[in-house]
């Protein structure tokens, strides 16, 4: 017992007398919590918005006058000519074009109209498609009141839309429980390896070599040091979500305490034993960055798994990061208890006997 307290007592005193490393450790979870939410979004805003109005009618007027009034929409300007528009897609000054077809207002009183025409810049996809959706629910919002003002029935009293989970849609309250794993692999994964690697290049390891401490010993000195300084990320990363962003678990905050020590357990242990198998800065660096590459692409933190192949999503079964961002986003979102979350807790807690059992046969000790 005493050379494992001799050894926690080495690697305290180390991250404490390092000049970088402590603040580090506090500024990158506040930084990454506080910038990265309003970075990390899928919302699309300010999509630019040009009419081509031939129908010249007071319903047409209503379809611009939502539109200008749209919170998420730019009216660039109305035009009775569509190549002029185009022009101006094509210059990318306008994303999407919307032509109301000549005669539309009275087709729609006594017949089935044209339909309405909308052109959309699709290099980038995902703004192309969402601001589809939002030109379409704003017209459609336009002809309900035109409908409404002629029907006996207001239309929007007939359909209830109900959010379940995230009633304000915010995109930020899905991601911040992903940057939160994102920050316990960098802090927790990177900086355990680090170390090992660093005593490796100064000489210090071949020092304990030589001692009886055992390598479960020595293992678990280096590990321990990060499951606190994981917990203490954790304990800022839940202050800032909540004052900031207003995000508070609606499920106990305990299974999140649990959730993430057996995240950290793993995360940490794997690095170790990726360590084990590096004798350079470069190398580990490049090794890790590997992993966490597949880490954040893989596990749902960016893009959901249901969408990716099914190859993909069965690989994904093997990767941590995907049970421990599920327990995040389950307890914060629905308030999930521990009960329903069994089987990500017990793969994680599989990984983390897994991985730490790996770090500790694998590290090499020559006495």
């Amino acid at each position: 017992m005493r050379p494992f307290i001799v050894l926690l007592q080495k690697e305290f005193t180390k991250l404490r007398r390092d000049s970088f490393l402590p603040k580090l450790i506090i500024a990158f979870p506040v930084i990454i919590m506080l910038i990265a939410p309003f970075l990390a979004t899928m919302d699309v805003r300010d999509v630019k918005v040009a009419v081509v109005d031939l129908d010249r009618s007071t319903t047409s007027h209503r379809i611009i006058s939502h539109i200008k009034a749209s919170k998420d929409l730019i009216l660039v300007g109305t035009t009775a000519e569509f190549d002029l528009a185009m022009q101006e897609l094509e210059n990318g000054t306008v994303d999407i074009i919307v032509q109301i077809p000549d005669h539309f207002e009275r087709d729609m009183a006594i017949s089935t109209p044209e339909k309405i025409s909308i052109t959309a810049n699709a290099v980038n996809a995902t703004k192309g498609s969402l601001g589809t959706q939002y030109i379409v629910q704003t017209i459609a919002r336009a002809l309900t009141e035109f409908r409404s003002e002629r029907s006996a029935n207001q239309l929007s009293e007939l359909v209830t839309v109900q959010n379940r989970f995230n009633p304000t849609l915010n995109y930020r309250h899905y991601m911040i429980p992903a940057l939160m794993n994102i920050i316990f692999i960098l802090v927790c994964g990177f900086l355990p390896a680090l170390s090992i690697v660093e005593e490796k290049e100064i000489g210090t390891i071949e020092q304990i070599n030589v001692t009886p401490v055992s390598r479960f010993t020595f293992t678990l000195s280096k590990l321990i040091p990060y499951w606190v300084i994981g917990i203490f990320v954790l304990m800022v990363a839940m202050i800032i979500a909540r004052i900031v962003f207003g995000l508070i678990p609606a499920g106990s905050v305990w299974v999140i305490y649990l959730g993430t020590a057996l995240f950290i357990l793993t995360i940490s242990g794997f690095s170790l034993t990726i360590a084990n198998f590096s004798n350079t800065m470069q190398q580990i660096m490049f090794e890790m960055f590997f992993f966490i590459m597949i880490f954040i692409l893989m596990s749902g933190l960016l893009t959901p798994i249901d969408s990716m192949p099914d190859w993909a999503q069965k690989f994904t079964l093997i990767l941590p990061p995907r049970y421990f961002v599920e327990i995040l986003r389950s307890v914060y979102l629905k308030g999930t208890t521990l009960a329903e979350l069994w089987k990500n807790f017990v793969a994680l807690g599989a990984f983390a006997i897994i991985f730490n059992i790996l770090a500790a046969v694998t590290y090499k000790k020559q006495a």
